[in-house]
């Protein structure tokens, strides 16, 4: 089901479109995707909203070969994604989206903050773990090494779209 219909812009005040799509996946909770466009300034925003609730789950999957980088990631707004061999980490917070991507996509998302602390970095230290980071991104693109995909909802809207992952009950505490 497409909704749309008229708003105001939250940053200029001028008038906006907000469009609502409700999708139906199967074995997962129904989506509410909003996308909010503005002709006047060129604000957007898109957003993934999860309509229900399932049990804690913990998804995890080994990326060992390119073609596991097009994996499918479904995260919530309660949803943590880390890969452990490269230290990172995308956690909830107060503006938080929800999203649809695969495993690539989330490496992009890393390789942006990346580049966001490469355009200002507060010392040549950080300058420095930047740029090993970018470097160690560089290779997990190409799935040059083998690393691990964890994907935690205490909410249980999150997934990790594979035969190869994993699905456990997450424990509360044990994030």
């Amino acid at each position: 089901m497409r909704e749309s219909y008229s708003g105001t812009c939250p940053a200029c005040g001028g008038e906006i479109q907000i469009t609502h799509h409700r999708l139906e996946i199967p074995h997962f909770p129904d989506l509410l995707l909003v996308s909010i466009a503005c002709e006047t300034c060129g604000y957007r925003h898109t957003d993934t909203i999860i309509l229900g609730e399932g049990d804690p789950v913990r998804w995890t999957v080994q990326v060992k070969e390119p073609k596991d980088l097009s994996i499918r990631v479904v995260r919530s707004t309660t949803g943590t994604i880390r890969i452990p061999e490269l230290g990172m980490a995308i956690e909830p917070g107060t503006a938080c989206e929800g999203f649809i991507t695969n495993i690539e996509g989330v490496i992009s998302r890393f390789e942006e903050a990346v580049e966001v602390i490469l355009a200002d970095p507060e010392n040549e230290g950080e300058r420095e773990a930047a740029l090993r980071a970018k470097g160690a991104l560089a290779a997990a693109r190409e799935a040059a090494f083998p690393f691990t995909v964890i994907l935690e909802d205490p909410a249980g809207n999150s997934m990790l779209v594979s035969d190869k992952a994993k699905k456990a009950v997450l424990v509360e505490g044990e994030t």
